[in-house]
C-alpha cells in the first residue's frame, strides 16, 4: 500500500487570508462592476439587496444606482444557478452557469417536486414548452404561470407547476425587480428572450466544468473538491479536479484535508491586516466551503440565523464577529452592530470608520445616521 501523499499545511489564518484576498475583502478593489461580478462568479440575492451590498464591501467607489443601471440594461440580471438559489450574473455567466448547475441542485429540487406527488400525471416536456411560451410572450410572475398552466393539469399541486417550469428552464427575474431603490415583484422571461437585446454576450452553452474549477478556485480558492461542491449543488467533481491537478497546486488544512489552487494565486502572510468588513446576509463568503471554519469559527456556527431569517454579519480580523442591522427611517437612519463577543476599543473604532464608509455609499447624501453598538 502506497504510503499518504503529504502536501504543504496551509492554516486556517492563512486560509482565511487568501480567501479574503480572492474575495476582494483585504483592500477595495478597483473592478468595474462586470469584472467583479465574473471574478466572484455571480452574488448571492435570495433578497434584493444584498448584491449591492456585497459590492460595496469590495469595491472602491462603488455606487448602487450603478450596479441598478447595469441590470436596467440586461448587462447583469437574477437568475437561479449555484445551490438552486437566486444569483446576480453577467449576462454571459447567467446562461453559462445556469447551464453547468442545472443537473445538480437545481434537478435535484425538481425531483423533490416530483416525489412528493404534487406533478403527478404532468409531463414535464409539455410542461416546458407551455411555459416557455407563456414567458417569452411577456414577463409572467409566478402565481401566473400556475393560473395558466393549471387547467392543463387541474389535479397537479399549482406551486409545484410554478417550481417545475423554474427548474426546467433558465428564467431571469426581469427588472424593475431588484432594482436599487425601485423594485417590484418577481416576473420572469428566459433568458433567450431577456438578453436579445442586453449589452453583454449570452449566447452560448452550459460553462465548461474544467474552466469553472479554476476560475472557483481564484475566487474561493484554496479550497477541496468537497468545499467546490458545496458551491455549487453538483456532486461528483473529483474526476475535474484530477484532470486539472498537472495544473494545479496541492497543499492540506490541518485536518489533512487535501486542497487545490492555482499556482499564480495570491496566498497572503497569514499576518496580513484583514479590515473590519459589513457583510450582507447570504454573502457567498459564507456559503461557498463545505468547511466554513476558515471564516466562521466552530463556537459561532449557527449564529448568523434565526429561524429561516439570515442576518447581515460583520467581520473581524477576517473572521465572523457579529450580526448588523439598517434602520431607515425617513429622518434619520441608525446602523447597529451586534459583535457576538467583547470587542477592544480598537476594533469599535475600525468598525465605527468601516459602517461609516458603508452608510456614506449607500444611503442618501445629507441623511443624517447614527451608529449604535449593542448586545444580544
Amino acid at each position: 500500500m502506497a504510503p499518504k501523499t503529504t502536501h504543504p499545511v496551509l492554516g486556517a489564518r492563512a486560509l482565511n487570508r487568501a480567501t479574503l484576498d480572492r474575495q476582494l475583502l483585504l483592500r477595495p478593489a478597483s473592478l468595474g462592476i462586470p469584472e467583479a461580478v465574473e471574478h466572484l462568479l455571480g452574488l448571492q440575492a435570495q433578497n434584493t439587496k444584498p448584491p449591492y451590498y456585497a459590492l460595496a464591501a469590495r469595491l472602491e467607489g462603488f455606487r448602487p444606482e450603478r450596479l441598478s443601471a447595469l441590470m436596467e440594461s440586461r448587462a447583469v440580471a437574477r437568475i437561479v444557478t449555484m445551490r438552486s438559489t437566486v444569483h446576480t450574473h453577467t449576462a454571459r455567466d447567467a446562461v453559462a452557469l445556469r447551464g453547468l448547475a442545472q443537473p445538480g441542485a437545481i434537478d435535484r429540487e425538481l425531483a423533490l417536486f416530483v416525489s412528493r406527488g404534487g406533478l403527478d400525471g404532468v409531463d414535464l416536456d409539455r410542461l416546458a414548452e407551455l411555459a416557455r411560451a407563456l414567458v417569452e410572450e411577456r414577463p409572467r410572475t409566478p402565481k401566473e404561470l400556475r393560473e395558466e398552466l393549471l387547467p392543463h393539469w387541474p389535479a397537479a399541486d399549482p406551486q409545484s407547476l410554478s417550481v417545475a417550469a423554474r427548474c426546467l428552464l433558465p428564467l431571469v427575474q426581469v427588472t424593475p425587480r431588484g432594482l436599487w431603490e425601485r423594485g417590484g415583484q418577481v416576473a420572469l422571461t428566459t433568458t433567450d428572450r431577456w438578453f436579445a437585446d442586453s449589452d453583454g454576450p449570452a449566447a452560448g452553452g452550459p460553462a465548461d466544468l474544467d474552466e469553472t474549477v479554476l476560475r472557483y478556485l481564484g475566487a474561493f480558492g484554496p479550497a477541496s473538491v468537497k468545499d467546490m461542491q458545496a458551491w455549487c449543488g453538483l456532486t461528483r467533481l473529483g474526476p475535474a479536479f484530477e484532470r486539472l491537478r498537472p495544473r494545479l497546486l496541492a497543499f492540506q488544512d490541518e485536518r489533512g484535508t487535501e486542497l487545490f489552487d492555482l499556482p499564480d494565486a495570491p496566498r497572503p502572510d497569514e499576518d496580513t491586516p484583514a479590515p473590519p468588513r459589513l457583510l450582507p446576509e447570504f454573502d457567498n463568503l459564507l456559503l461557498s466551503h463545505a468547511d466554513r471554519t476558515r471564516v466562521v469559527p466552530a463556537d459561532l456556527r449557527g449564529r448568523t440565523w434565526s429561524g429561516n431569517q439570515a442576518h447581515r454579519v460583520f467581520l473581524l480580523d477576517g473572521l465572523l464577529a457579529g450580526i448588523w442591522h439598517l434602520d431607515e427611517g425617513k429622518e434619520r437612519t441608525t446602523l447597529t452592530l451586534e459583535p457576538f463577543a467583547r470587542v477592544t476599543r480598537a476594533d469599535r473604532a475600525a468598525l465605527t470608520t468601516e459602517a461609516e464608509r458603508t452608510l456614506r455609499l449607500m444611503t442618501p447624501a445629507g441623511v443624517p445616521h447614527d451608529i449604535v453598538f449593542a448586545t444580544r
